[in-house]
């Protein structure tokens, strides 16, 4: 056997390398090569928008441009943060008037499976629904797996559905930083429903409250204790509970929960003025189901409008959204104050060797920043 090694030259190279002898690629025999007008070419950049981009792209449903709005309000560089917060002024007048529902539930409770199933639905009544789910970010990295658009296979394919993950960014209300901004950009863009899915990890996801008008807590059946599986202090905020997965053969177990958390409901504080928190069963895999799921919330959102306490709420959670901004602005000015920068790493070493008391420690970085 001839075991002389052949090369063979390539009669194409990709464009700009024609020349260069040190050019890897070598073609084995019996590859049939391009034809030679062909060139490899670097993707195109996507062009740079302008505010005024951003502002028709979003009021006219561009939803690509929705995409990159988005990624805008997320962005931590200053001179997008500008960018955006004109962009959100100039967007606003078309805001408020969807329906924003927070949906929240232990893990494994089947949220994403039922929001799909909902949203189709809702598609399927004329509705543009876009839905936020908030991934958990990594306390090591930072990174979120985003895995939402991958679970809602039939919603994502949809024209009237949008979908957009975003990292929880390590909040412990179970919403990104940025969730809130997301949401109007959403609204600007003509969707009239806005359903928020929020990381499931009990207490925390208090903060969704603060951003919607109607909060559904889903549960399940047969997880132990019930009252184990969401604390009390998240039963209070909801305006519904759903204990889902009542199908098959679970549909009992799914019942008798139901019952046993009517009974805790009798004795707590309605979550809002005006409407009494109920508890049903449900099903993604049973429309009639999910289709009396959403009539008790056109039911909340008729009675609400028509007492003002819908109103009153959105004007209180945009204050409370003002206060966290401002808090988020404060430690963000702390911490990037020279003066704190200087002392902050002593300081630590003092308290890690228990030098000092924290409280101690609190006090002289004040002191140096003020």
């Amino acid at each position: 056997m001839d075991s002389t090694h052949h090369t063979f030259a390539p009669d194409w190279v990709p464009e700009g390398m024609e020349d260069d002898p040190h050019f890897a690629c070598r073609l084995m025999p019996g590859v049939i090569t391009p034809p030679g007008d062909v060139r490899l070419r670097r993707p195109a950049k996507r062009r740079k928008l302008t505010l005024d981009d951003y502002e028709r792209g979003v009021l006219n449903s561009d939803t690509g441009i929705l995409s990159r709005a988005i990624t805008l309000v997320e962005s931590n560089h200053p001179a997008h943060e500008a960018m955006a917060q004109e962009l959100l002024t100039r967007v606003l007048p078309k805001t408020g008037r969807s329906i924003r529902v927070g949906i929240t539930g232990v893990p494994g409770a089947g949220k994403s499976t039922l929001i799909e199933s909902l949203g189709c639905l809702l598609c399927e009544r004329g509705h543009r629904v876009a839905v936020l789910a908030v991934d958990p970010s990594s306390s090591v990295n930072g990174g979120s797996i985003l895995g939402d658009k991958t679970r809602m296979q039939n919603l994502v394919r949809r024209p009237d559905a949008y979908i957009r993950p975003s990292p929880s960014g390590g909040s412990l209300g179970g919403v990104g930083r940025k969730s809130r901004e997301t949401m109007l950009l959403c609204e600007a863009a003509g969707f009239d429903i806005i359903l928020v899915e929020t990381v499931g990890v009990g207490q925390n996801e208090i903060t969704v409250r603060s951003m919607v008008d109607f909060f559904l807590l889903i549960m399940i059946a047969g997880a132990g204790d019930e009252l184990q599986g969401m604390k009390k202090g998240v039963i209070e905020i909801a305006d519904m509970l759903a204990v889902n997965k009542a199908d098959g053969d679970n549909i009992q177990r799914a019942r008798l929960a139901c019952a046993e958390y009517k009974r805790v409901l009798n004795f707590l504080q309605p979550a809002t003025p005006g409407w009494k928190t109920r508890c049903t069963t449900c099903s993604a895999l049973e429309p009639d189901t999910l289709a009396a799921l959403w009539e008790n919330i056109e039911k909340f959102t008729a009675a609400t409008r028509g007492s003002g306490a819908l109103e009153q709420r959105r004007r209180h959670q945009s204050i409370e959204w003002m206060h966290a901004m401002i808090e988020e602005e404060l430690r963000h000015r702390f911490f990037r104050n020279d003066h704190v920068r200087t002392m902050l790493p002593e300081i630590e070493k003092q308290v890690a060797r228990q030098e000092i008391p924290a409280a101690t420690a609190v006090k002289k970085i004040m002191d140096g920043y003020l």
